[in-house]
């Protein structure tokens, strides 16, 4: 286990593949931890260096007390590829970790040279809905929208098998001040007027049966980045890695070919 140290958090990070290698970064979604990608490892390039992290309030990074902002979650993976000394990488994100992928295209082109954009969005939800989930988890935890979470999350078909045990625990064993502190990030973020000025290579990716960051809204924010491109992953929810993990390699694997980044 790797740890970096920085001045008000501890991120947990992880690498795998070929050093010297071409680096991709992963962002996970709210209420899991960087083993969401666990299903797509095995089916990239092993000239790859993939870089995964537990964003603040996750996994095994530490859980300063919230509410955080989308500026604090953007500055600790800038951060944490400083330290990495990595440059023109290409981004992936997942929900929230989708939001934390355009705040740093912005903010550090030098850093993020595409973007995949997962079952994300410029702007997630309302504010009320986020309070209103906040209050929800405040009261009775993470337990008390778990049921909740996991038909947003997955396919009636997927929910039907004895994997999903394994993703509703992922989710419960998050700490309720984490997951509070980035659903206060999310709730404070709009998008759409930064993204809109991005021109860089972009995938997004949505899963038809998403719950939580619909087709519809997937679509619309690709639509922002000029040359973008979009791939809907048919019979598979928000976490279409998890569900579709073959398709979704496939994917981002003609991506990096197509950009050269291989």
């Amino acid at each position: 286990m790797t740890i970096l140290q920085l001045s008000d958090v501890d991120l947990h990070y992880r690498l795998d593949g070929n050093p010297d290698g071409p680096a991709v970064v992963f962002a996970n979604s709210l209420g899991t931890d960087l083993r969401l990608w666990d299903p797509v490892m095995r089916f990239l390039p092993d000239s790859l260096l993939c870089v995964r992290y537990d964003k603040r309030g996750h996994g095994l990074s530490a859980c300063p007390p919230p509410p955080y902002s989308m500026g604090s979650l953007v500055r600790d993976a800038e951060m944490l590829l400083d330290h990495l000394n990595l440059r023109d990488t290409v981004f992936v994100g997942c929900s929230i970790g989708g939001m934390i992928a355009q705040g740093l295209a912005v903010k550090r082109l030098d850093q993020v040279r595409a973007m995949v954009l997962c079952n994300t969005g410029a702007k997630i939800g309302t504010v009320e809905m986020w309070q209103d989930r906040i209050a929800t988890v405040k009261e009775g935890g993470i337990e008390a929208i778990a049921d909740a979470v996991m038909d947003r999350w997955f396919s009636k078909e997927f929910r039907s098998t004895a994997e999903l045990i394994a993703w509703r625990n992922m989710l419960t064993r998050q700490p309720d001040a984490g997951y509070v502190g980035c659903s206060a990030a999310i709730s404070g973020t709009d998008f759409f007027e930064t993204t809109a000025s991005l021109t860089l290579p972009t995938l997004a990716i949505a899963g038809s049966e998403d719950g939580a960051t619909p087709p519809d809204l997937v679509r619309e924010t690709a639509a922002l980045v000029k040359g973008s491109r979009f791939h809907l992953i048919r019979g598979a929810g928000h976490l279409p890695m998890v569900e579709k993990p073959e398709i979704f390699s496939d994917h981002l694997s003609t991506f990096l070919k197509e950009i050269g980044h291989e």
